[in-house]
């Protein structure tokens, strides 16, 4: 989904310029003429994810609109733009809230930049927001992503039971985000703060899962060098999270169940029970109800553990909250790898969406992380993702050989159309440098649609480069045309 970029300058020429730098990054922008038009798109809906501000304006000055807008409660990075580079005027803006400023008229490369670090910064504070939440297990159903109508019906259920301490089963297929659901209904309860203990059953080894899960005394058997409390203990006033409970041996299904019941575990080796305070959230990719009639799992546990179930949908069920899901993945992996992806195209986008996604989220997720990883241009593409679109990384669409290049070669009615850059004029002679090197610019701006990023990657140069070159050989227009 891409990044929206709010301009507010009462200057339309200023505007166009900056737009046409933006649309080519594949940012979507939006225009404003005055201070109280931002401020009632930032304030009353629409937003933004930057704001690029003139300071200079009629009615309400840019510095005005940034105060308003800050005591509105709107957090929006706001870049400032100014004719007056002064350091005064500087150190306004930044006491009001702007993150950046730039004095006009500003070089592509440095509008580029300045939005980049804007967005990554925000990135930034929320990821650390994110992780606050998480670390002290008050993630709620708000910090879930996805408005599908499946996921409004799984917040809406979660809810309900977060106000209570009424025992929980997920259901769902690997992958679709169960931990992230019982996480939530603990940072929506009265718990929220307290510990949050989560166990893979499967993955407990057989001999251990009592010691595990109930704890043990010293010397209770052998390799039992001390006391272990066990995740019971562990989550005492919180909530312990069962994953795949359906792993879990019969005869643990027992003392689990009496635990359960009586609000106490037995240590390994203890003389007394322990007396606990603990949520039980569960989770299973199975069908619980075809294992009690298989006998691979306890009837009466299961209907302990199943008195409020809430069944976690598939990806494939929820494709519409696919473009909000690779937004969040990007923006995390991004400050994880330092990395300053934008986006995705719109036909990644559609890629994406019709895919089926049997791994679900945690599919995409890695799906995602590889892509960003590797991505070499501000916006994934489908052949970052070849696993699931079949396509391979282009190869370059136009390449010189050296033959071409040494050699004359005779006048031919067919000369124009050996490739798209001629390399000698109409008598065989190999044209100039700088005639070659406009025609190929040319014909890069027309194959990439003038996005200036990946022409100035196809041609082994740096943008700031690649700007210049467009100008000292006139092709502005053509810019403009093919984006």
């Amino acid at each position: 989904m891409a990044k929206t970029v709010l301009v507010v300058d009462d200057d339309p020429t200023q505007r166009r310029l900056i737009q046409a730098v933006l649309d080519r990054e594949g940012y979507a922008v939006v225009h404003a003429e005055s201070g109280g038009e931002a401020i009632d798109r930032l304030t009353k809906g629409g937003g933004a994810d930057v704001v690029l501000l003139d300071l200079v304006m009629p009615g309400l000055s840019g510095l005005e609109t940034l105060a308003e807008a800050r005591t509105a409660g709107v957090s929006t990075p706001v870049i400032v733009l100014t004719a007056n580079g002064g350091i005064e005027t500087v150190v306004k803006a930044m006491q009001a809230g702007a993150q950046d400023f730039f004095v006009k008229p500003v070089g592509p490369e440095r509008l580029l930049v300045g939005v980049r670090n804007a967005l990554q910064m925000t990135q930034l504070t929320a990821e650390i927001g994110r992780l606050k939440k998480h670390q002290s297990g008050r993630s709620s159903f708000d910090d879930m992503v996805g408005d599908s109508e499946p996921m409004r019906m799984v917040k809406a259920l979660g809810q309900r039971a977060a106000k209570s301490t009424i025992p929980v089963l997920i259901t769902g297929e690997s992958g679709v985000g169960k931990e992230v659901i019982a996480r939530a209904l603990h940072g929506a309860s009265d718990r929220a703060g307290k510990p949050f203990i989560a166990v893979n059953c499967g993955a407990l080894p057989a001999n251990l899962v009592e010691s595990i899960l109930f704890g043990h005394e010293k010397g209770a058997f052998t390799g039992a060098h001390e006391k272990h409390a066990g995740k019971f203990v562990e989550a005492n006033g919180g909530t312990l999270f069962l994953d795949e409970i359906g792993e879990l041996p019969l005869d643990m299904q027992v003392k689990l169940l009496r635990a359960l019941q009586e609000g106490e575990v037995d240590p390994v080796g203890g003389k007394r029970p322990v007396k606990v305070d603990v949520r039980i959230v569960s989770a299973t990719n199975r069908d619980p109800a075809q294992q009690v009639k298989e006998g691979a799992f306890r009837e009466d546990l299961f209907y302990r553990l199943n008195v409020f179930p809430i069944e976690a949908p598939a990806l494939r069920e929820r494709r519409a909250d696919i473009p909000a899901l690779v937004e969040h993945f990007i923006a995390r992996f991004n400050v994880e790898e330092g990395k300053r992806v934008a986006g995705c195209s719109p036909e990644t986008l559609a890629l994406l969406q019709g895919y089926d996604w049997p791994g679900n989220v945690r599919q995409l997720e890695n799906a995602v992380y590889r892509a960003l990883v590797l991505a070499d241009s501000p916006l994934l593409q489908p052949h970052d993702f070849p696993a699931i679109s079949g396509v391979a990384v282009p190869l370059e669409t136009a390449s010189i050989s050296t033959s071409e290049v040494v050699r004359p070669v005779a006048p031919s009615d067919d000369a124009a159309h050996d490739s798209p850059v001629r390399i000698t004029d109409e008598r065989g002679h190999v044209r100039t440098l700088e005639e070659i090197e406009r025609d190929l610019i040319q014909h890069a701006i027309e194959v990439y649609s003038g996005h200036m990023s990946e022409i100035a990657r196809r041609l082994g140069i740096g943008r700031s480069t690649l700007y210049r070159k467009v100008r000292e050989q006139g092709l502005e227009e053509q810019i403009k045309e093919a984006g």
